[in-house]
């Protein structure tokens, strides 16, 4: 199939009317939602209200029951997504899941040149291996780089996947929780990483999936709340992220705090 191409005043997602349904259960529900250059999204809502979903189904590593996606110029159901995948960067718990721990943290990041699990499906020459290099020096990970994936600490392995994510560069970043599992110092230091990124003028749009508002990197200009399956409220982070809306989201009177870029929330004394 012949790959539409995207310019640089393009969206570089829209969904547009997006339903999911899982035997008979429907995930997600009339989701319109665009994403441009130069925009950082957070993705913030409930277990279980489809953010994980809206992810994947963004990334057309899942199709839509109804409505359409348009990722980086191309639409759902008319391009061959092995291809596209190859232009996004993407990170998740599952996906370090699924990488077999005896691989190199340097092998790790080679192959998201093709969007596979193993080196070995693919060739690589001495310029992926020093490109791979570059994108763990970017995220201060240089030092692991023939550490084997199993034997990093949480923190190491996220920042892994994250080289992984930016060692081709790619069009747009899609981020499912990097944070899940991790301690303190170790989400910290990788939040500082993913606010450098996003300070970065030369990085493309990232969309990140997270719980907790305290993991939203500095930087971020954009947020999107979901709440069973639909989107309460997108836009501007500041315009979204009010007591209001995360209240009404959450179903809790919370108190909302932003001190030096970085949020912050907590129930209010009943």
């Amino acid at each position: 199939m012949a790959m539409m191409t995207a310019t640089s005043l393009d969206p570089v997602l829209r969904l547009r009317d997006v339903k999911r349904v899982f035997d008979g259960v429907t995930a997600l529900r009339n989701i319109n939602w665009v994403v441009r250059p130069g925009q950082h999204w957070a993705i913030l809502g409930p277990n279980g209200s489809g953010k994980t979903t809206l992810l994947r189904v963004a990334s057309m590593w899942m199709h839509p029951t109804a409505g359409e996606v348009e990722l980086l110029g191309c639409r759902s159901g008319h391009t061959d997504v092995r291809q596209l995948r190859t232009r996004i960067g993407f990170t998740s718990a599952a996906l370090a899941d699924q990488l077999r721990p005896q691989l190199r943290a340097l092998e790790v990041v080679m192959t998201g040149k093709n969007a596979a699990l193993e080196p070995w499906w693919h060739s690589y020459d001495h310029h992926d291996r020093r490109q791979a290099f570059q994108a763990l020096q970017r995220v201060d990970c240089e030092h692991r780089a023939q550490h084997q994936f199993g034997v990093l600490s949480s923190g190491e392995r996220q920042k892994v996947l994250l080289a992984r994510a930016l060692s081709t560069g790619p069009e747009l970043i899609l981020l499912d929780e990097p944070n899940a599992g991790l301690d303190l110092g170790g989400r910290e230091l990788l939040l500082t990483t993913l606010s450098k990124l996003a300070l970065d003028p030369s990085i493309p749009p990232l969309v990140l999936v997270t719980h907790h508002l305290e993991e939203i990197p500095v930087g971020f200009t954009h947020a999107l709340l979901m709440c069973k399956g639909s989107i309460l409220a997108q836009g501007r982070i500041d315009e979204v992220l009010t007591e209001k809306t995360l209240s009404e989201c959450f179903r809790l009177p919370l108190k909302l705090q932003r001190i030096q870029g970085r949020w912050s929330i907590h129930a209010r004394t009943l």
